[in-house]
């Protein structure tokens, strides 16, 4: 049988294929070219994709002998779940595979801001020596804000945690005796209003979805301090990213961290790339070695799994 990947993957994953028996066509740029695609899908048994591959009802119906779909990641937004579940097409997921690697990025960002070392390294090697400018702040005793309560924000959790922060968390799906809340001991908060307005960090983590589109806009980011920052792994589109630039020219919240953008690359003209007190990256905060390793090894063997039609954890 037959499988194509049209996206980044790490070699590991094409290595458990091939093992595996079957045959591995691997183009990274073919999500790129959409006429070639749909002219090519209907050769293959399984297709594997990332974030950039439009999997929606054409690409399906055209790939005639599809068993499965497999994505390098967790998100699903770039594919038409719906579509792949009427059609009878599982759908596999990394499932947790790039959990700590999110975490950790989130972890960073605090700390960046708290104690911005490279920022006083830069200004020594000018020829200063200003301690005061650089004497920073400790995140101990901060307030950190968990909007969305799924794996990551667990792991976020116990190492914010072990920092000596306070963390409390929006999730109108979470359970008093979740792990997240029974035993990490995460305050949860009736409403977003009060998670916003207690924060000095506050991170997201949720699914694009009709009801988080813009779920943090102008009213949202007018509630919380004038010295709070806000972490963005998730998706963009969650965050209005016009009122989240106005808010920081105006001064109406301290910071931004952004790993995720409505458009990617991000687009020249967007405002926020003029924001000094916006940090904009290339939506990595997943993205570490270890991480890929797993999430290739994870997805290979999972989509091997459904192949064999054996049963997978890792199906949505």
């Amino acid at each position: 049988m037959k499988i194509l990947i049209t996206e980044l993957i790490w070699k590991e994953g094409i290595e458990e294929l091939i093992n595996n028996g079957y045959q591995v066509d691997y183009d990274e740029s073919l999500w790129s070219n959409r006429e070639e695609l749909l002219k090519k899908i209907n050769k293959y048994d399984a297709l594997i994709v990332r974030n950039q591959t439009s999997v929606d009802q054409e690409l399906m119906a055209a790939g005639t002998q599809l068993k499965v779909i497999g994505r390098l990641g967790v998100g699903l937004d770039n594919i038409d779940t719906k579509t792949a579940k009427k059609m009878g097409i599982p759908v596999v997921y990394a499932k947790n595979a790039n959990a700590t690697s999110v975490a950790e990025y989130v972890m960073m960002a605090m700390l960046s801001v708290s104690r911005p070392l490279h920022l006083a390294d830069y200004d020594v090697k000018k020829g200063n020596w200003d301690r005061k400018t650089y004497t920073g702040m400790e995140i101990a005793g901060k307030t950190l804000g968990l909007i969305g309560l799924g794996e990551i924000s667990h792991r976020v959790a116990k190492r914010a945690i072990s920092f000596g922060m306070n963390v409390i968390g929006y999730d109108p799906y979470i359970a008093d005796y979740d792990h997240i809340v029974s035993e990490t001991g995460v305050q949860i908060k009736e409403s977003l209003a009060d998670l916003l307005a207690e924060s000095d960090f506050i991170s997201l983590h949720v699914p694009l979805t009709p009801s988080t589109k813009y779920l943090i806009s102008e009213s949202e980011l007018q509630l919380m301090k004038v010295t709070s920052y806000i972490i963005n792994t998730s998706r963009g589109g969650i965050i209005n990213e016009r009122d989240l630039a106005a808010a920081l020219t105006n001064g109406s919240i301290a910071g931004a961290f952004l790993d995720v953008l409505e458009t990617e690359p991000i687009h020249p003209a967007n405002e926020l790339l003029t924001c000094p007190n916006a940090v904009v990256t290339p939506h990595i905060a997943g993205l570490t070695e270890e991480s890929q390793i797993r999430t290739s090894l994870l997805v290979a063997k999972e989509v091997a799994k459904v192949m064999k039609h054996q049963p997978s954890l890792c199906v949505i």
